[in-house]
């Protein structure tokens, strides 16, 4: 059966019209948020409208191998991109979602070039911007730019993990990428904790405070 190919015509119509009446436009994603260890990455993406990326979409949607083929053109073909990896260690300190925002902040000014607007995947913008900015709920499904943004997201989070798997192979961090399944709270109650776990997230474990 061959791959489904996604038509990226209508997220890069909705990019389009706002970039009409706003000028160059960056896409804002993240990928982590839900795991109990590695960081929070946050991307930012200012895509070249003279240079559209066939099968962009949401990342969930697409397969790993078609992901990882996406990272190397978007990061080959945009006109800049960033991506922020937001400790744990920043997350314990002020929560998962302020820790969000201000990776997507740092993000977004890591850009050169700068854009004129930004479209954040969800309800809110991050405070601290230098720039306008939109939020879009479920906005990797709608625009562009916030899909190739979490695509670099997820591809660079998945990377992390898989290079954690290797060192820390006794935690199946490849197999459940961080995320709280019940296995994974059997091997932590097995070997303990590392540095990159976010004690945060296990208050119920006596990690946190």
């Amino acid at each position: 059966m061959p791959a489904k190919i996604f038509d990226s015509t209508p997220l890069y119509a909705f990019d389009d019209a706002l970039r009409a009446r706003h000028g160059a436009l960056c896409g804002v994603d993240e990928a982590g948020r839900g795991p109990l260890c590695g960081p929070v990455c946050c991307a930012a993406v200012l895509l070249d409208p003279q240079d559209p990326i066939a099968g962009v979409t949401d990342s969930k949607k697409l397969s790993e191998k078609k992901r990882e083929a996406l990272y190397e053109q978007i990061t080959r073909r945009a006109l800049a991109w960033y991506v922020e990896f937001v400790t744990p260690q920043e997350i314990d300190e002020k929560n998962i979602l302020w820790a969000t925002m201000a990776g997507m902040q740092r993000a977004v000014a890591a850009l050169s070039p700068q854009p004129a607007y930004v479209l954040i995947d969800g309800n809110r913008c991050p405070p601290g911007l230098g720039q306008p900015c939109e939020a879009v709920v479920k906005g990797d499904a709608a625009s562009a730019s916030i899909a190739a943004a979490s695509i670099l997201a997820k591809v660079s989070r998945d990377r992390y993990m898989q290079a954690l798997d290797r060192q820390y192979p006794q935690y199946e961090l490849a197999r459940h990428k961080g995320y709280p399944t019940a296995r994974h709270y059997e091997l932590i109650a097995q070997y303990g904790i590392q540095p990159f776990y976010r004690r945060s997230f296990l208050k119920k474990q006596g990690y946190w405070p």
